[in-house]
């Protein structure tokens, strides 16, 4: 990877300065929520388990609505953060990292690509590969496959498990010493 001294960060980044990161608890409780509301459904509504489009009801849609919105307010909250970093310029907007989730087949290439940039900066900010963005990347992939074709309320929870590793990543590189920074060598001007 290549950086430009002004991608790099001049000063120690402190936990106090920085936005709060997005409370995942809320997440797993909603991914939890949705597998209650499934099996409360069940029983209720056989005809869903017959139907190869079932509606689900209201209760059920309602979670697993709020869970997906939960979801983007996660991703919204890491970009804040990113934004944030002294001395870092992060190339995605908070907005932008939520709304390419929205455009078809662009989204499938997205999952891979903001988890990416959030490694760049870990992966400088410890000076070794310690956040693996394809991991996050495929996680997040393999979680919307699950929750829209199998079981909504797995696939939220992998979705959160996928952003807790993206939380610890950054957790650990902002308790790092900071990096040195960067002068042009003498006669280099």
């Amino acid at each position: 990877m290549d950086f430009s001294p002004e991608d790099l960060p001049a000063e120690q980044t402190q936990p106090g300065k920085l936005a709060p990161f997005p409370q995942l608890w809320v997440g797993y409780l909603l991914g939890f929520a949705t597998i209650v509301a499934e099996f409360a459904a069940a029983p209720l509504r056989p005809e869903m388990a017959k139907d190869e489009f079932p509606i689900p009801p209201l209760y059920l849609f309602l979670v697993m609505f709020v869970g997906g919105v939960y979801w983007l307010v996660c991703v919204y909250r890491y970009h804040v953060v990113m934004q944030h970093v002294p001395g870092w310029k992060h190339p995605i907007s908070p907005a932008r990292a939520v709304g390419f989730h929205f455009i078809p087949i662009y989204n499938f290439y997205w999952v891979f690509k903001w988890p990416q940039e959030i490694a760049r900066f870990v992966n400088w900010r410890s000076g070794q590969p310690l956040m693996k963005p394809k991991i996050v990347g495929l996680m997040v992939f393999a979680a919307f496959i699950l929750r829209f074709l199998f079981d909504p309320g797995l696939g939220l929870i992998l979705l959160f498990l996928s952003a807790s590793y993206v939380s610890g990543c950054l957790r650990r590189a902002f308790a790092l010493p900071p990096m040195p920074t960067v002068s042009a060598p003498p006669g280099a001007e």
